[in-house]
């Protein structure tokens, strides 16, 4: 039997940092961000922080795959992974949603460090998992579905591009997933 955490009981210390790290890689850079900022968030100290994550490297790589979830969107992934990626990519904020994933990716491109992790974590999150559903040319492929979802991403959500701004079902998401099926090889262009 799985034991889940009653919601009304606290957040462990470990839950606490990471949530304090995704708060705060979502508003500042990686190199802005200061293990004893996290850790004064979290309300622990900054011992306890390298005891549970081992280095900031490791802690932005946790705060990623907590902020993306893909392992959830993968769960879903389905019969038509294009479809069920362009209607992830273009649905609705949570109501109650004070981070976006594209936040902490945006605001950390630019330090080395953190593009290292960047990339280590767009291979290990999205790209191989989603390898392991094609045939030919599989991580290309993957690749390339990234690199399209998360363009249309920053043009969207960053850069507020008007003729993105449509929301989930309409042309644009049709629009999205018949690309990726041309990507992913799942069919030729409906264009």
């Amino acid at each position: 039997m799985t034991k889940t955490r009653d919601s009304s009981a606290p957040a462990s210390g470990r839950e606490r940092i990471l949530a304090a790290a995704v708060a705060r890689f979502s508003r500042q850079s990686y190199d802005e961000t200061g293990l004893r900022e996290i850790a004064a968030d979290a309300g622990v100290d900054v011992a306890y922080v390298h005891r549970a994550f081992g280095s900031k490297e490791q802690l932005f790589h946790e705060a990623l795959k907590c902020a993306v979830q893909m392992d959830k969107i993968f769960d879903a992934l389905g019969a038509d992974p294009a479809r069920m990626l362009a209607a992830h990519l273009l649905a609705e904020d949570e109501p109650d949603a004070t981070v976006r994933p594209m936040d902490i990716l945006i605001r950390s491109l630019t330090s080395p460090k953190a593009a290292a992790v960047l990339r280590t974590a767009v291979m290990e999150e999205f790209v191989t998992p989603l390898g392991a559903h094609l045939d030919t040319n599989a991580t290309q492929r993957a690749a390339l579905a990234a690199a399209l979802l998360m363009g249309v991403g920053i043009l969207r959500d960053v850069l507020e591009l008007p003729a993105l701004s449509e929301g989930p079902g309409g042309t644009l998401e049709r629009s999205v997933a018949d690309t990726l099926a041309m990507v992913l090889g799942q069919a030729g262009p409906k264009i």
